[in-house]
């Protein structure tokens, strides 16, 4: 299993973020779907204020290009990604092609007695 955390921030607008939200309460089940085909295991969103992280579980198999290829052939999904581009706000310096950034771990801890 690998694990990922990618960041992105929302524009700053309470409304915008409030909505946000909510339309993470009932992700598409073609969205979900896009998960599971492409390798990805768990998905956790976390947000505070206008900033977003995301942690993902995948297969060793997973890859980011694979994940993209896929998406970009699903309508369904371009459709979502395309709603939720009304929301989302670009890392300084992230390039045009790329929306969520990957985190670079810098610690690390695990308990003797954490079993995973």
């Amino acid at each position: 299993m690998k694990r990922y955390c990618l960041a992105l921030d929302l524009k700053n607008d309470p409304s915008l973020i409030k909505q946000y939200i909510a339309h993470h309460q009932e992700v598409w089940p073609e969205v979900k779907a896009g998960f599971v085909a492409t390798g990805i295991l768990s998905v956790n969103l976390y947000n505070i204020e206008n900033r977003l992280c995301m942690l993902l579980e995948t297969t060793d198999e997973f890859s980011f290009e694979a994940k993209a290829t896929y998406d970009q052939n699903q309508p369904k999904i371009q459709a979502w990604e395309q709603l939720m581009e009304q929301f989302q706000k670009r890392l300084p310096n992230t390039p045009k092609d790329v929306k969520w950034r990957q985190m670079e771990t810098i610690f690390s801890f695990k308990s003797a007695h954490n079993t995973d």
